[in-house]
């Protein structure tokens, strides 16, 4: 149970039973914001700390920016679920968990308020000086859960967190209606080559040539996050172009001629 802040951000401590060590010596590269899907920050808080719903997380963002720590930052909380990014299907070892107090789609899907996005900001920045945590390494819960998830959604404010220096992100290719387009049922090498860049990047994605509806998920996560201005599982020029230049500006890439 946790006994300290982590962070002198936190305002209040509220300790989750639901933990356990971190496993194989893991430590976190991966920083996962989530939204709760709960209608207030009391019963989030709830349902986080209750033993029954085996859930936690190691943070939640209230709406009005104040921050909450339910976990230790050493410990493993249960944040991700069955999840899995470059190669990893342990993200609850190899992550910390930021539950941002949010309604959710099943619920009108409200903008998040500037006083909770500037929280979220400068909270993900102090975790950040405490791990080796990369840019490419702050995902969205629906990047490492694409089948199951979709938080923190489209409206989320990925470009401007980038801005601040939190999170990998390329200006996104505009929608256009025209070029080849790649859905649900779609077979070939094309789709192979889509698949194989996806899991390049790092999204748990088998290279099958079938845009099977596993892939066609994983696309509507990557829209989600990198070209939320059309979210509807379709591959297209905008999707592929956005795609090669996040993997161009990541560290260490090389381009070969």
């Amino acid at each position: 149970m946790i006994d300290e802040p982590d962070s002198n951000l936190v305002a209040t401590l509220h300790p989750s039973p639901n933990i356990d060590e971190r496993r194989r010596g893991l430590v976190p590269v991966l920083l996962i914001l989530h939204y709760t899907g709960l209608p207030t920050l009391e019963r989030s808080i709830e349902v986080l700390a209750d033993p029954r719903c085996k859930v936690s997380c190691h943070y939640v963002v209230g709406e009005d920016g104040r921050i909450i720590q339910m976990v230790a930052e050493a410990a493993r909380a249960w944040q991700a679920g069955v999840s899995h990014w470059a190669g990893e299907s342990d993200i609850n070892s190899v992550s910390i968990g930021i539950e941002i107090q949010h309604p959710g789609h099943s619920d009108g899907y409200p903008d998040f308020p500037p006083a909770q996005m500037i929280a979220v900001r400068d909270l993900c920045l102090d975790i950040a000086t405490r791990h080796p945590i990369p840019q490419a390494g702050i995902l969205a819960h629906s990047d490492v859960a694409p089948a199951r998830k979709m938080d923190p959604g489209e409206k989320f404010d990925w470009r401007w967190l980038a801005a601040a220096g939190v999170g990998h992100w390329v200006p996104p290719e505009l929608v256009g209606d025209t070029g080849p387009r790649l859905a649900l049922g779609d077979r070939g090498e094309a789709v192979d080559a889509m698949q194989r860049r996806l899991a390049d990047y790092g999204y748990g994605i088998a290279a099958t040539g079938e845009l099977d509806a596993a892939s066609a998920f994983v696309v509507t996560a990557f829209q989600r996050h990198f070209r939320p201005a059309r979210v509807d599982g379709v591959w297209d020029r905008s999707c592929a172009r956005t795609l090669e230049r996040l993997i161009a500006a990541l560290p260490g890439h090389r381009n070969v001629a």
